[in-house]
């Protein structure tokens, strides 16, 4: 059992330490304004390329598949929080098949 723990231990070590390293010898770097736009749109374009293969197979309907992208692309062009723009797109594809 003790084993376990250790292997535990060092998978989050190995995991952890390639993430902090960045952070620590990074963090004073002022990146140009160019730069920084162009990361700030990578969590979007991420969300998007994970969720839109299966959003049309989703529902079993097209339609509420329809209206909840339709949804989301209007609440990211509205530059809402990516949370809010998941959160509204789930509400309207919940709504859409309730009626």
């Amino acid at each position: 059992m003790d084993q376990v723990y250790l292997i535990v231990i060092g998978m989050a070590l190995v995991t952890y330490i390639p993430r902090v390293i960045p952070l620590l010898f990074l963090q004073n770097l002022k990146l140009p304004g160019p730069l920084q736009r162009f990361l700030g749109f990578i969590p979007y374009t991420i969300l998007g390329a994970l969720i839109f293969p299966g959003v049309f197979n989703s529902t079993g309907n097209l339609f509420p598949a329809v209206i909840g992208t339709l949804t989301a692309f209007i609440l990211a062009w509205l530059e809402l929080n990516i949370i809010f723009v998941v959160i509204g797109s789930i509400i309207a594809t919940t709504l859409t098949q309730l009626i």
